[in-house]
């Protein structure tokens, strides 16, 4: 047995219908991207390409806002990692299409 203290962390994946949380023992130093690996949630869900998905945690995604990307950001213990899903569509596409609708329903 080695002397070094685990920490616990959760990594999580949803679909619409359905989602999984898995949670870990990990060492001290552990990356958000590793914790994915170890996981092994992309055996369940083989449509997520871990090493390119976009993850985050507690809903800051990684990469963003001062926060380093999944292959740096050292994890914390309580930390849960999410893996986002891409989009459907996009956002500003659809208020568009939305407002565009309403000016025809004026005239």
């Amino acid at each position: 047995m080695s002397d070094i203290e685990m920490i616990t962390v959760e990594v999580a994946y949803a679909l619409p219908d359905k989602q999984k949380i898995i949670e870990l023992l990990v060492k001290p130093g552990t990356t958000a991207l590793q914790a994915v690996k170890q996981s092994g949630i992309d055996k369940e869900f083989p449509e997520i390409d871990v090493e390119n998905a976009k993850m985050g945690i507690f809903g800051q995604a990684l990469g963003t806002k001062g926060l380093k990307k999944a292959h740096e950001h050292e994890l914390q213990s309580g930390d849960r990692v999410e893996i986002y899903r891409p989009l459907i569509s996009d956002p500003k596409e659809v208020r568009r299409k939305r407002a565009e609708k309403a000016k025809a329903k004026k005239d």
